[in-house]
């Protein structure tokens, strides 16, 4: 599948990686801005996220899903294998809208796990091969170089390495879908009120983002190891 071009674009697909981190940098920074943004507006409601997260659990059915305080800043997230919902410093405590919707975000994956949403169980099912894929591929694709530009070991890399793009594509509709059933849920006006869920939206669109991001900047790397090593024989 892939020759020996090895030098063919290799200078100027350096422009991929760079496209790639400028659209990382900017997501990233969007997600932060909003969030900062946002996490100054207190709801109206009072209730804190760690607060809010319980009430959506147990009106879900999930009482068995424990919610644990982490450290960090928006390193929130849902373990489907201990059935805990994680959240972060900047999140359990807070009342601020933004805190608010975080929360609901990974109430929303826990959700999914209880309902068996495809796309999340495609993804967990990824996962072994996309660690393999993350941590092996480059590795092989150098040593491959090393012997000569050995087309089966660089063939073997790149397809590993495309891996971790499939897994980064798969968690796009487990993101969306979980940001989607967070704003469902806040829009009930249980625990936010009509003029807050906008600013919700707001900060789970963000959030959603840095996903899109990463998989455009994975599959650019792809595209550019294509392009290194691509079939250029006619």
């Amino acid at each position: 599948m892939f020759g020996y071009g090895y030098g063919y674009g290799f200078g100027s697909s350096y422009l991929l990686i760079i496209v790639g981190l400028i659209i990382t940098m900017w997501a990233s920074w969007y997600v932060n801005h909003n969030f900062k943004k946002y996490d100054q507006y207190i709801s109206h409601h009072g209730t804190s996220g760690a607060e809010a997260a319980r009430f959506i659990l147990d009106n879900a059915g999930l009482q068995n899903v424990q919610i644990l305080k982490v450290s960090g800043n928006l390193t929130d997230n849902y373990n489907p294998g201990n059935k805990t919902l994680n959240l972060s410093d900047s999140t359990y405590d807070s009342t601020s809208v933004a805190a608010i919707g975080v929360a609901a975000h990974e109430c929303g994956h826990a959700i999914q796990d209880q309902k068996n949403y495809i796309p999340m169980r495609v993804r967990a099912a990824l996962v072994p091969a996309v660690n393999l894929g993350s941590n092996a591929s480059f590795p092989i694709i150098i040593v491959g170089a090393l012997l000569g530009m050995n087309h089966f070991l660089i063939t073997i890399g790149i397809w590993l390495f495309a891996l971790v793009v499939l897994f980064q594509v798969v968690t796009l509709p487990v993101e969306f879908n979980a940001s989607g059933r967070a704003v469902k849920i806040l829009s009930s006006g249980d625990l936010l009120d009509s003029d807050e869920v906008p600013m919700v939206k707001q900060v789970l669109l963000a959030a959603a983002l840095t996903y899109v991001a990463a998989a455009i900047s994975t599959a650019l790397q792809l595209l550019r190891l294509i392009i290194i090593f691509g079939d250029n024989r006619n």
